[in-house]
């Protein structure tokens, strides 16, 4: 009897479904991943790039995975339970979390790893740039994917997942993908939305000491066209949209509503790749050598994997999260391609909620808006700063670590800031928000007196 090769089978069979999923695409018909048996982690090991973590609460990302997705803890009584899939392969069971959180709310407690190597997410421990995260509320968005109501991991500012003892995650120069299905519609310019492989220690450990993807509009350290938001990687500090830290022209805004990112890397060389999760292919937005910036090349990967925040749990960004897996070794553009055939399959549809409103980018660098009122209980009206430090107008913008006091009678027509100890506008706290003129406390002797604090290098404000 004549040798079969399997292996070459199962590639091709996995290449005739990618093909058939584009066929569909272009009659207008629906065609079911999980009918195929087949999720990205089957497509991954194929191409001899196995899945090392597989995250998601939407559904399996293996064609014989029928398991726990995720744990919901509620608030009631503090109570837990699992939530799994419908059938192998298949979507996430809805329906327990209605039921179990019916009548009181619930958070995220456990992201569990399909893997099978336990690198499950838990919520994120203090870290360099802050004290312990909190648990996402675990309805915040539900949508329907293959027609079936399944619920996201919604996060807003002070939500995140980590684990930091991990395995089979690559360190150092060694090569790895990453890919995830995020929120287009959820996103702000806090630091910073990331996922994928981070420090161990929750601090930053220095240039190249991560890979992760990043999506959003911050522009402190890197951006791309347009005013955002963009798929970045964060590879500490520096988020990274090409060779070249800062501008990268090749590096556009992403419209999607729901967007597939991929970051990877090896030896002297990484890629950003993005498409629309709901149709088409992937377009490559970058795919060359490190950046020219000192401490990249080689990396110093730790190994850690983190959720919604930066290496340090700097916790200031919002975003939204669907499904996303980490690879051993580098992943062949023909595997992601497939990958992403896969992701188009699954159905990704429009929304069933909210029940929390999306952020609104307000411009090109927004963080959430103060719903506080200015004479809050931590305000002291009234109040200036001194030494001043130097007189501002507007537009104005401070990166950096230190302590300022600035006098104006001109903040423009908003006032914004992140990544800082503290940030006061006479008397009033504003840290770390966005705040529209009309918001402004009273000016004092005919002026703002603006007392600014930051501890690290991406602390920002500006007034425009």
């Amino acid at each position: 009897m004549k040798n079969i090769n399997f292996k070459s089978l199962r590639s091709k069979a996995i290449l005739l479904f990618a093909i058939l999923v584009i066929v569909a695409g272009v009659l207008g018909v629906s065609l079911s991943a999980s009918a195929a048996g087949t999720g990205p982690c089957d497509i991954y090991a194929s191409g001899g790039t196995p899945c090392v973590a597989a995250h998601s609460t939407v559904r399996a990302l293996y064609g014989a995975y029928n398991g726990r997705l995720y744990q919901i803890r509620r608030a009631s009584n503090g109570n837990t339970t699992d939530v799994s899939t419908l059938s192998a392969g298949g979507y996430a069971n809805a329906a327990t979390q209605d039921s179990f959180c019916s009548g009181t709310t619930c958070t995220i407690s456990i992201i569990y790893d399909q893997s099978g190597r336990g690198n499950d997410l838990t919520v994120a421990p203090a870290g360099g740039a802050g004290g312990a995260d909190t648990e996402a509320n675990a309805a915040n968005e539900s949508v329907t994917v293959g027609g079936h109501k399944v619920y996201s991991v919604y996060t807003n500012a002070g939500n995140g997942y980590r684990r930091n003892n991990t395995s089979g995650i690559a360190t150092g120069d060694a090569a790895e993908g990453i890919y995830a299905v995020m929120g287009g519609n959820h996103y702000n310019g806090g630091c910073c939305y990331d996922y994928g492989n981070a420090e161990t220690n929750n601090n930053d450990d220095g240039n190249g000491t991560m890979e992760a993807i990043y999506f959003g509009n911050i522009k402190v350290w890197g951006y791309g066209a347009g005013s955002g938001p963009w798929v970045m990687a964060d590879l500490e500090n520096g988020l990274f949209s090409g060779v070249n830290a800062g501008y990268n022209a090749n590096d556009p805004s992403v419209t999607y509503r729901y967007v597939t990112a991929i970051v990877k890397g090896q030896a002297n060389n990484w890629a950003i790749r993005v498409g629309n999760a709901q149709s088409g292919s992937l377009s490559t937005y970058y795919n060359g050598a490190r950046p020219n910036v000192s401490g990249y090349n080689p990396m110093k990967k730790q190994g850690a994997i983190i959720l919604g925040i930066g290496g340090d749990n700097s916790k200031t960004a919002a975003g939204t999260f669907y499904e996303g897996a980490m690879t051993s070794g580098y992943p062949s553009d023909a595997t992601e391609n497939s990958v992403q055939a896969n992701i188009v399959a699954a159905g990704y549809g429009s929304a069933v909620s909210p029940t929390n409103t999306p952020v609104t980018p307000t411009g090109p660098t927004a963080t959430p808006a103060r719903t506080s009122t200015p004479n809050g209980p931590t305000a002291t009206p009234g109040a200036t700063c001194s030494p001043v430090t130097s007189t501002i107008t507007a537009p104005f913008t401070k990166d950096g670590a230190g302590t300022f006091c600035w006098q104006s009678s001109n903040l423009g027509a908003y006032i914004n800031s992140w990544n800082l100890v503290s940030l006061t506008v006479n008397g009033v706290n504003e840290t770390n928000l966005y705040v529209a003129s009309g918001s402004y406390p009273a000016k004092t002797n005919g002026y703002w007196y603006v007392s600014y604090n930051s501890t690290v290098a991406w602390g920002h404000f500006e007034a425009k």
